[in-house]
């Protein structure tokens, strides 16, 4: 297990998969192992994949301070592994919340960005969040799913700050653009995958300025993919749109039938919009 040491004496350890042109890519969770990405959808046969597992998850070690998982606290760890490797400039993908520490890795190290993929991705970081509306809007394009109505009140519960510990299982569903096998053993080794404690820190008080982030991100000259799930309750596509318009060379693309893992969705059609997006010029 390859590793490299942070400038605060943390063991950060990485995963390498495949061949080819080397893409960065960020775990969410927030604060979730990157194993959890798997080969997104067979990315790696096109790309060789980068995947750091962020300070206290994975095979990463646990840091002297906690404070250290705050997300703004976090991009010293991205730019540690670049220079690890010696990339000039490399591609960056990002899922869910570690969109905001790709956010904020691409604010301050513009020059360092060749591209930037953000997968159903979050942007705390610019002052753009989900509400539970977003939620119950996605929730309302499920009703004729088998298991809507179990799922339904424990998923409203959650939103409305009144969950059980059972909601968070039942609800799981609404998360998945098909509640299959896959899915399913997906879901299961979540709660072993996550730093809870540190999760809690990451978007603490002082992690963003989304003033300044998005005066800074409205000059990166790098090209931006947003990739949203059609069924996806954070970001909801026109979420995701007002996301893309922030960045001066951004796309948005919808995968239909999409949740928040769309490689786990539809597996072909996720690697080949990320790969078509990777390769122009």
């Amino acid at each position: 297990m390859p590793t490299l040491t942070a400038a605060d004496g943390t063991e950060l350890a990485y995963h390498v998969m495949g061949e080819g042109e080397p893409l960065l890519c960020l775990p969410g969770g927030p604060m979730r192992a990157s194993a959890y990405l798997g080969n997104l959808g067979g990315l790696s046969r096109r790309r060789q994949l980068v995947m750091l597992d962020l300070r206290g998850t994975g095979d990463s070690g646990i840091p002297g301070d906690p404070a250290t998982y705050r997300c703004d606290r976090q991009v010293d760890d991205v730019e540690a592994l670049r220079d690890h490797f010696g990339w000039d400039r490399v591609d960056v993908l990002a899922h869910s919340a570690g969109g905001d520490l790709a956010i904020l890795y691409a604010a301050r190290h513009p020059q360092r960005i060749r591209t930037l993929s953000l997968i159903t991705a979050r942007a705390r970081a610019l002052g753009v969040d989900f509400t539970a509306e977003h939620r119950r809007e996605a929730a309302a394009l499920r009703t004729a799913e088998p298991w809507f109505e179990d799922a339904r009140e424990a998923y409203e519960a959650i939103w409305a700050g009144t969950p059980a510990d059972a909601d968070f299982d039942a609800a799981t569903p609404f998360f998945y653009g098909r509640w299959h096998a896959v899915a399913q053993a997906h879901a299961a080794v979540e709660v072993t995958q996550t730093n809870e404690p540190a999760a809690d820190r990451y978007a603490s008080p002082g992690a963003f300025d989304p003033a300044a982030t998005r005066a800074a991100v409205a000059r990166l000259a790098a090209p931006v993919l947003v990739l949203a799930g059609e069924l996806d309750g954070g970001p909801r596509p026109h979420v995701a749109a007002g996301i893309a318009k922030l960045f001066p060379r951004a796309e948005l693309t919808v995968q239909p039938g999409a949740g928040h893992y769309p490689w786990l969705d539809d597996p072909v059609r996720f690697a080949r919009a990320v790969a078509s997006f990777l390769s122009r010029p």
